[in-house]
C-alpha cells in the first residue's frame, strides 16, 4: 500500500514530475522550467528530471514502484549505441523537413501516420541527409531518449510517439520495405510497445546515482498531449479532449481509425479504443508573442464572450499549419489589429476557438462519431472567460476534468504497467 509511482511530462516549455499512490491520488508534484524553451537539447531534458528527481524526499524516492514518461509529438534525434546524441534535435514545431515529406508521400501509404513535415519520419530523413554519421545507432523520441538514460538500453519506444516515425498501429507493424526505400535502416528503429507496457528496470547506475530503488519498473510512455487525455478522465466514444497549451490539439474517442493525411488527421491506439485527431499550430504561443502574462490575466476579466469581435483571425506564431489543414506555407491572419488590446487579445482567442471548431467538424465529416463532451486542458482551460468563447462557438457540454496535467497522465500510465 506504500508503493508510489511516478509521472514525467517533458513538456514545450518545462518539465513536471507528479507522484501519485495505489489509490490515484497525488502525493507530491514539482516541476521547473526550462531556461531556454526555444533551444531544447536532450541535455536540457536530463538535467530538469534529475533536478526534480534529487529534491524528492527520500520517504518518496525508496517507495517509488515505477515511472512513465511522455514527451512532445514528433520531437526525435540520433543517438549513438552508449545514447550519446549523435544529431542535432529536431522539435515538435520545426517543419524543415517539406522536401522529406513530399518524398515520403510518394512511397508511404496514404493513411500513415508517418506522413507530413510534422511527422518524425520526416525529420529523421532529414538529418539522415544532413547530419550523415556513422555513429547513428538508435532514433529516439523526446520520451524515448528519457527512458533510454534510466535503462541505459535506448531501443524501447511506445505505440503512440512511433505513429508519427511511420509505425502502423493497425498492423503493430513497421513498414519496412517502405521505410527501406526510404533510407531508413531498420536496425534504427526501435522496439514499439503499447503505452503502459512494463519494458525494462532501471540500470543500476543510474539508480545509485539518483538515489531510486534498483527494482524500479520503466512503463513505455506516450506523447504529451496522450497523456493530458489519459489524466482527463475521458472514456467514452464521443468524448473529446482540447488541448490548449502553446498548441491546439484535438483528441476524440472512436471506435474505429481515421487517418488523413491532406488534413492532418491520424489515430492512436489506447486500450480498447482509438484517440482520432490533430495538433494545430495555433495556441497560446501566438498570444505570449503579443502579451505578457501579467498583462494576459489583467485584460481577462474585460473580455466579452458574448459580444464576440469577430475579427476572422487564424493565429499562427510562425508560417505552417499542420491540421485542420496540413500547409507548410500557410500564413498567420492577425490583421487588422484594432486600437484596443482587449478587442486584439478576443480576437485572437476566438481565432483559436475557431480553428478548433473547425477541426472537430473537418473530423466528424471524414467519419469520427459526432463530439458530446469535451475537456480542456493545458493552461488555457483556466480561462473562464475563453470557455464561455468556446461554448458558444461550440455548443457542445463542457466539462471540467478533475486533473489536467499530462506528467498525472503518465503517472496512470505507471501504476497500469506496474501491476499488469
Amino acid at each position: 500500500m506504500n508503493e508510489l509511482f511516478a509521472g514525467v511530462d517533458l513538456g514545450t516549455s518545462g518539465c513536471r514530475l507528479i507522484i501519485i499512490n495505489s489509490q490515484k491520488k497525488i502525493v507530491s508534484e514539482s516541476s521547473v522550467h526550462y531556461e531556454q524553451p526555444d533551444n531544447q537539447s536532450p541535455h536540457l531534458w536530463w538535467s530538469a528530471l534529475c533536478e526534480l528527481i534529487t529534491n524528492l524526499e527520500d520517504s518518496i524516492k525508496q517507495n517509488l514502484e515505477a515511472i512513465s514518461i511522455d514527451g512532445t509529438s514528433g520531437s526525435i534525434l540520433l543517438v549513438d549505441e552508449r545514447g550519446k546524441p549523435s544529431s542535432s534535435t529536431i522539435m515538435y514545431n520545426d517543419l524543415r523537413a517539406t522536401d522529406e515529406a513530399l518524398e515520403i508521400k510518394r512511397i508511404l501509404a496514404e493513411d500513415n501516420g508517418g506522413q507530413g513535415a510534422s511527422g518524425s519520419l520526416a525529420r529523421l530523413l532529414w538529418l539522415l541527409k544532413n547530419e550523415p554519421s556513422s555513429e547513428h545507432t538508435h532514433a529516439v523520441h523526446q520520451a524515448d531518449y528519457i527512458l533510454g538514460r534510466l535503462a541505459n538500453n535506448y531501443r524501447f519506444s511506445d505505440e503512440n510517439n512511433c505513429l508519427k516515425l511511420g509505425y502502423d498501429s493497425l498492423s503493430r507493424e513497421w513498414p519496412k520495405e517502405e521505410l527501406s526505400r526510404l533510407g531508413v535502416e531498420e536496425s534504427l528503429l526501435p522496439e514499439v510497445y503499447p503505452a503502459g507496457t512494463n519494458v525494462a528496470t532501471i540500470d543500476k547506475n543510474q539508480a545509485s546515482s539518483l538515489g531510486l530503488p534498483t527494482g524500479l519498473k520503466l512503463i513505455s510512455g506516450t506523447t504529451d498531449s496522450i497523456a493530458a487525455f489519459i489524466a482527463s478522465g475521458a472514456n467514452h466514444v464521443g468524448d473529446a479532449v482540447t488541448s490548449l497549451g502553446s498548441t491546439l490539439v484535438l483528441k476524440l474517442i472512436s471506435d474505429k481509425p481515421l487517418f488523413s493525411s491532406k488534413h492532418g488527421i491520424y489515430s492512436h491506439r489506447l486500450n480498447d479504443h482509438w484517440l482520432v485527431g490533430g495538433a494545430s499550430n495555433t495556441g497560446a504561443k501566438v498570444l505570449m508573442h503579443y502579451f505578457s502574462q501579467n498583462q494576459l490575466n489583467e485584460m481577462t476579466p474585460q473580455l466579452t464572450p458574448d459580444l464576440p469581435v469577430d475579427l476572422g483571425y487564424y493565429p499562427l506564431a510562425n508560417t505552417g499549419e499542420r491540421f485542420p489543414v496540413a500547409d507548410p506555407q500557410k500564413k498567420p491572419t492577425l490583421t487588422p489589429r484594432p486600437e484596443s488590446d482587449i478587442d486584439f487579445f478576443q480576437g485572437i482567442l476566438e481565432g483559436i476557438s475557431d480553428v478548433e471548431f473547425q477541426g472537430y467538424q473537418k473530423l466528424i465529416k471524414l467519419g469520427a462519431p459526432n463530439v458530446l463532451t469535451i475537456r480542456s486542458v493545458g493552461g488555457g482551460s483556466y480561462n473562464k472567460q475563453w470557455t464561455r468563447i468556446r461554448k458558444n462557438k461550440l455548443n457542445v457540454e463542457m466539462i471540467s476534468p478533475e486533473q489536467t496535467e499530462a506528467a498525472y497522465g503518465s503517472a496512470l500510465l505507471a501504476l497500469k504497467g506496474a501491476y499488469s
